[in-house]
């Protein structure tokens, strides 16, 4: 797929495209069939609620699961990105964020080159986000929060949360998130909130500022994200896991539109499980 030069300008102004229905309801019964599977595991990679056993991100699983692995090298997703940021990409982050009914949490106000930058020593905002929605997202089930325009702020400054969920993140105090919200229209759309029916793809840049809050629905709101890089800005340093940020650097290499319905041959590094070097880390720089 190419954007159009209307949808590029969108982008720059607003920092986030919407794209309702963008895949089948048969690619995502796929993918949402591998999902209670995955999980289930008890493994690292599954970060559960605080409190809760409730998966909140399960990383990685294009690593260990064919349909997430062709996702992961899909077109649709991959291409919009090369073409906004001009450069080939490779994965930094791939994530399965699991919003349950009754017990999904909140992410906090949040940018997430922030975090990139501040742990992985990220060098620039290079980098995208990708959201796919598995399960219909409405007004109830903890939709995301984004203020138009706030990733032309650049990175703002944030603190080390690391007690209000079971996931530490780097957020953005109040203060600041009223005058950003005042800044980009107040009431009349100083925060937008992109929902629609499971299929649907947000694609959005890393230095929006965003947010979602607790889902106290009765339906579930799990989405897969791809934090895509461009190859050139790949990170310095690898203080988190591997499991959280990806250290192979080579670029996506796409495959078929029809990858998904077509099961495409992909290649699971951890299907045999997680390498114990995926739990290594180091608060150096990287050569």
């Amino acid at each position: 797929m190419h954007l159009t030069a209307e949808q590029i300008a969108a982008f720059q102004r607003d920092g986030y495209l919407f794209f309702p229905g963008h895949f089948s309801a048969a690619e995502i019964a796929l993918l949402n069939a591998e999902v209670p599977a995955l999980y289930a595991r008890r493994e690292a990679y599954n970060v559960r609620e605080k409190g809760s056993d409730a998966v909140r991100t399960n990383f990685a699983a294009h690593m260990y699961s064919a349909p997430f692995a062709r996702l992961g090298r899909h077109p649709r997703m991959v291409l919009p990105v090369e073409e906004l940021l001009g450069e080939k990409l490779y994965m930094h982050q791939f994530k399965i964020n699991g919003k349950m009914a009754f017990e999904g949490d909140v992410w906090q106000w949040h940018q997430d080159y922030g975090t990139w930058k501040a742990d992985d020593l990220m060098p620039t905002e290079r980098a995208m986000n990708i959201a796919v929605f598995l399960d219909d997202v409405n007004e109830f089930n903890g939709p995301l929060m984004f203020i138009p325009g706030s990733h032309r702020t650049g990175v703002l400054e944030a603190g080390h949360d690391l007690t209000t969920t079971s996931y530490p993140l780097w957020t953005i105090d109040h203060a600041l998130i009223s005058q950003l919200v005042e800044r980009a229209g107040g009431k009349q759309g100083g925060i937008v909130s992109p929902k629609g029916p499971a299929g649907s793809m947000i694609v959005f840049h890393s230095c929006l500022v965003h947010a979602s809050t607790s889902n106290l629905s009765p339906w579930n709101r799990v989405s897969v994200y791809l934090s895509l890089c461009a190859v050139s800005n790949h990170i310095r340093r690898f203080k988190r896991p591997e499991y959280i940020a990806h250290r192979q650097f080579e670029a996506i290499e796409c495959l078929a539109d029809d990858c998904l319905l077509a099961r495409s041959p992909v290649t699971l590094p951890w299907a045999k499980g997680m390498p114990g070097s995926a739990l290594e880390t180091s608060p150096d720089p990287i050569q």
